[in-house]
């Protein structure tokens, strides 16, 4: 059985982004998004950089605060963006990977209790060579895209 690693991130009051590291693997400003009382779902988003010199994937996830963690990308069908689960996120040797609001992300499915903005999520990141890392995510608010006028 691999060691568990275990890394904590506190809430950063700088707004600095913060990166943990461990078994060729950075992880970059982790946060899971807020979502309005009653809403069942949500994401997290993050920069994944695999600083070894080898190719490796994230292959899954969990957190006890869903019943249900997956890997998610967003992909265009008939002109609509739709979410589709995927089995592996692919992480290039030397290369960073970002997990983002319309694009991939891992998705929290059946939230155990509503997120507060502030509070921390705990996930666990599951690579393909077995290494987990357990990361502390805070919950932060994302405010809507504004468009424009003309």
């Amino acid at each position: 059985m691999h060691a568990i690693r275990t890394l904590f991130a506190g809430v950063l009051l700088s707004g600095a982004s913060l990166t943990l590291s461990a078994a060729g693997l950075e992880v970059g400003d982790p946060y899971v998004r807020a979502v309005p009382p009653g809403q069942s779902n949500s994401a997290a988003f993050m920069s994944l950089r695999n600083i070894s010199t080898e190719d490796q994937a994230l292959i899954g996830a969990e957190s006890p605060a869903a019943e249900t963690v997956e890997l998610h990308t967003h992909v265009e069908e008939n002109g609509l963006m739709r979410m589709r689960r995927i089995g592996r996120i692919v992480l290039p040797a030397g290369e960073t990977t970002t997990l983002a609001p319309g694009g991939l992300h891992v998705m929290l499915i059946g939230l155990k209790s509503e997120l507060t903005p502030g509070q921390n999520v705990e996930l666990t990141l599951i690579q393909d060579d077995g290494e987990r890392m357990v990361i502390q995510a805070p919950v932060r608010r994302l405010e809507p895209m504004h468009h424009a006028a003309h």
